[in-house]
């Protein structure tokens, strides 16, 4: 059992606290520690922790994820460290002192002033003059030498057209002979030395070359990952929203106009009197994504909204009778848990490191401590990393992560029909379906890869096909629109697409080629999707077109397309578009900060299409919400994009993503 509880927390803090998160100054010296005892989830809590004292311990060395945001003074003199690279996850820290460990030698302090950018103190002496040398001048001497030994020795080793083998070898020599060859400053400073042109080849290789060290479909754990997690109370994450103010004249009722001052079609014409009004009303306008908490950014881009599920209490609940109103959003370095009604941050989530694309809900039963089972809400969130991070949130504490994949992962869904079944689509043209497991009380988990999806393009928006949620995915790529079988197999891990769907083009005919920005089922069988180029939404019918390939047993398929719902001409990609099914309503935001809304609440597949050819039906929308006009700072905010657009799953509350850093939740009266 560890030494470290709670009430020793509280008790050692100067002056003694009586909640973690208030305290600032922490002494632990003198108890024995060894590395065991230091327990991540514990030390998560001490947000605002700034001095730490772990002298006289029995420390060899720090676990990779303290999560110690704030701190600024570090004492672990007299302990058996052997290595401080994990001091890396402290960017803050300016005064650091490890005296009298012996196994520390000149060249470590060397990598801490490299990997500490904030360092002035280093074991009581002014090392800010050396460390900038060592950031600056060091680096730039390394980095031109590593450069040249490429140039010399294997730039004509490497073929302009080569297989993945050839570069895997060149990558490993290249590597070995750089660590061995290059030399720089005194042979005091060799192990150092040899640290960073390692790290600056591998760089060089990945960035200026475009070569990726590892092919493993499973990246291995990165022992110095620059990681700062922590979550906020809702006081402390409220002190994080900006006010947005608007101008009272906009504050009204937002009819329908659905011409937006855009060209008018006959079917718009003559279904204009018949259209309904949905009355909405903005209630919350939230600037709570901000990078460093900043008042000022009004850059960061939010991507994605899902809306937390009830939990059953006994029996399933449905989720027209009764509706979650918090909503997880993401965007930049944090995920935000929010309460629509009252318009407050419950709970928000950072990783500096990290910019997040992409979240999804699931309910697990757990095993708490009296060994009884109970259901929790458990949220996923991914983004550029490439690292899926798990969620408890009714604990506030994210227990474990997943790296699925080596480059950034675009979006992320759980499984209807299995609570434990993650996928995930990446920028690496795959699609992982993972097994993320149920953590004990301990939070002790495993995570195993269960299929490999392969698509010929970037995976952007995927999508299980309700009738049959354990057979069929369908995914929007950068390239098209794909389906493959998921069904698990033995020996059949790895899948290539079993359909590619094509779509009436500009010009008359038919294309596959084509950016799919916008995926999702507005019902069992018809699909929503949106094409960046023409700026169009299509209706089609899932059956009707995979019907078609099991008959001809051919992988390229016309989709039978059943309408085309008029949209915005822009031809901006990645303003995504989602579905609110128990309604019949399809949501979709322009460049102009508006959203599109149309209500299909009896569309079906009875309608007779021309297969594969441009619709002659065209939908307009049953009403367009108007952004308001906003002003932040005394200023009007202006050119705004709708990345995503969600309502809850009755359509109380639809929650608007933009690319200010604006959080929009309309109410509908």
């Amino acid at each position: 059992m560890s030494k470290i509880t709670t009430e020793l927390l509280l008790e050692r803090a100067v002056p003694r606290s009586t909640r973690l998160r208030k305290i600032e100054t922490l002494n632990l010296s003198k108890l024995q520690l060894k590395t065991g005892d230091l327990d991540p989830r514990l030390f998560s809590r001490l947000r605002h922790l700034q001095k730490l004292d772990l002298s006289d311990n029995l420390l060899d060395k720090f676990p990779s994820s303290l999560t110690l945001p704030d701190l600024r003074v570090l004492n672990c003199n007299n302990n058996k460290l052997e290595d401080v690279t994990a001091l890396k996850q402290f960017p803050l820290l300016e005064e650091l002192s490890y005296e009298n460990n012996v196994y520390l030698t000149l060249n470590d302090d060397y990598k801490v002033m490299f990997l500490l950018e904030n360092l002035r103190l280093l074991n009581g002496k002014d090392i800010t003059k050396l460390a900038n040398h060592v950031r600056k001048v060091n680096s730039q001497k390394l980095t031109s030498k590593v450069t040249a030994h490429w140039e010399k020795f294997f730039r004509d080793q490497l073929p302009e057209k080569h297989t993945a083998e050839q570069a895997q070898s060149i990558k490993e020599k290249f590597l070995k002979s750089v660590q061995t060859n290059v030399v720089y400053g005194p042979s005091s400073l060799s192990e150092f030395t040899r640290w960073r042109v390692k790290m600056i080849a591998e760089e060089f290789l990945s960035y200026s070359l475009g070569l990726e060290l590892n092919t493993d479909p499973e990246p291995e754990e990165n022992m110095d990952e620059n990681e700062e997690e922590s979550e906020e109370s809702p006081r402390e994450a409220a002190e994080d929203v900006s006010q947005v103010t608007v101008r009272p004249s906009k504050r009204r009722r937002n009819h329908s106009k659905s011409g937006s001052g855009k060209k008018r079609s006959k079917s718009q014409a003559n279904t204009e009197e018949e259209a309904e009004d949905v009355s909405a009303e903005p209630l919350h306008f939230l600037q709570c994504h901000s990078k460093g908490n900043s008042r000022e950014d009004f850059k960061t881009q939010l991507w994605s909204c899902v809306f937390e599920p009830l939990l059953d209490c006994g029996g399933r609940k449905d989720p027209i009778v009764s509706s979650s109103r918090t909503v997880a959003t993401c965007g930049g370095e944090s995920v935000c848990l929010i309460d629509c009604e009252t318009g407050t941050v419950l709970k928000k989530y950072k990783v500096a490191t990290e910019e997040f694309f992409s979240v999804a809900w699931t309910t697990l039963t757990m095993v708490i401590n009296d060994s009884r089972k109970k259901s929790h809400n458990i949220l996923a969130a991914a983004g550029r990393r490439g690292i899926v991070k798990l969620i408890h949130v009714a604990s506030d504490f994210c227990y474990g992560e997943i790296k699925a994949h080596k480059k950034p992962i675009a979006t992320v869904c759980f499984s209807p029909a299995r609570e434990t079944h993650l996928f995930t689509a990446s920028y690496d043209k795959r699609i992982a379906l993972w097994d993320i497991g149920i953590p004990d009380c301990d939070y002790n988990f495993k995570a195993s890869q269960l299929l490999v999806l392969e698509a010929l393009s970037v995976p952007l928006r995927i999508a299980l096909v309700p009738t049959c949620p354990e057979q069929y995915l369908l995914a929007g790529c950068e390239g098209g629109c794909f389906a493959w079988n998921i069904k698990l197999e033995k020996d059949k891990k790895g899948r290539p697409f079993e359909a590619l769907f094509q779509f009436p083009d500009a010009d008359g005919g038919v294309t596959t080629s084509h950016r799919v920005d916008g995926l999702a089922f507005l019902n069992d069988d018809v699909i929503v999707s949106k094409s960046s180029k023409p700026g169009c939404i299509y209706l089609w019918s899932w059956s009707w077109s995979f019907d078609t390939k099991a008959k001809g047993c051919q992988r390229t398929v016309a989709a039978v397309i059943l309408a085309e719902l008029e949209w915005s001409t822009t031809d901006l990609s990645y303003l995504t578009l989602s579905t609110c099914p128990a309604k019949g309503y399809v949501f979709c935001g322009d460049e102009t900060g508006s959203v599109w809304m149309y209500h299909l609440p009896h569309y079906s597949t009875a309608w007779s299409p021309a297969k594969g050819k441009r619709s002659d039906k065209r939908i307009p929308p049953t009403q367009i919400l108007k952004w308001p006009e906003l002003r932040a700072n005394g200023e009007e905010l202006t050119e705004i994009l709708v990345n995503n657009v969600v309502s809850d799953p009755t359509f109380t509350y639809l929650v608007v993503l933009t690319s200010v850093n604006i959080t929009a939740i309309w109410k509908k009266s």
